[in-house]
């Protein structure tokens, strides 16, 4: 299930539904938000919700059902950094007025979200994969975050493109072996090497 602002993904698959939120009409009313869809979809019984860009109370609802059985559920916020995406997710969890304390919307987080994915537009206009972080869990009140891959700029092409160096961190994740029992196999090899992007 996709839930959007504007439906923009093209998933190509068969038992997608597809979710979009609604303005309010020229009176004011009527407007059907990203949290009442989130709420509405779970009645549904989705395998994964896919959420549009989270901006606010909708947030703390995501988490909620990616901890309720939607697992390989996703979504995107706009942040700097790997770790101000979660900043930024507490303080919009913070908005739905449920007053929890930080470090239950942080366990919340921790248990809900494996890993951050960064994307970044780059001076050529493509937009590259600059950092994969995973969240490793809690150490005391604070969420605990291991960088896995990062991009590293080396320059412009004669094209005129960035170059640059896909870097492992060479710590291979704690989400390997939740990947090898739902059948997907990752070469050891991938979290030693560089790979060269351009």
């Amino acid at each position: 299930m996709t839930i959007e602002d504007a439906a923009e993904l093209r998933l190509g698959l068969e038992n997608v539904v597809r979710l979009e939120t609604r303005p309010p009409n020229v009176e004011g009313t009527g407007a059907i938000r990203q949290r009442q869809l989130l709420i509405n979809s779970l009645r549904m019984r989705p395998d994964r919700i896919i959420l549009g860009e989270v901006r606010g109370e909708e947030a703390f609802d995501m988490l909620q059902a990616m901890n309720t059985g939607h697992e390989g559920s996703m979504a995107t916020i706009h942040a700097n950094t790997t770790r101000d995406a979660l900043s930024r997710l507490e303080s919009m969890v913070a908005m739905s007025s449920m007053n929890m304390p930080e470090k239950t919307v942080r366990q919340q987080i921790a248990s809900a979200i494996s890993i951050v994915v960064q994307v970044s537009r780059q001076s050529d206009g493509t937009r590259k994969v600059v950092n994969i972080s995973e969240i490793t869990g809690m150490e005391e009140n604070v969420l605990s975050m291991q960088e896995i891959f990062r991009f590293e700029k080396r320059g412009i092409g004669p094209d005129g493109k960035v170059l640059g160096t896909f870097m492992p961190s060479r710590i291979r994740p704690k989400f390997l072996e939740q990947l090898r029992t739902s059948g997907i196999f990752l070469s050891p090899e991938l979290f030693e090497k560089t790979t060269e992007v351009n």
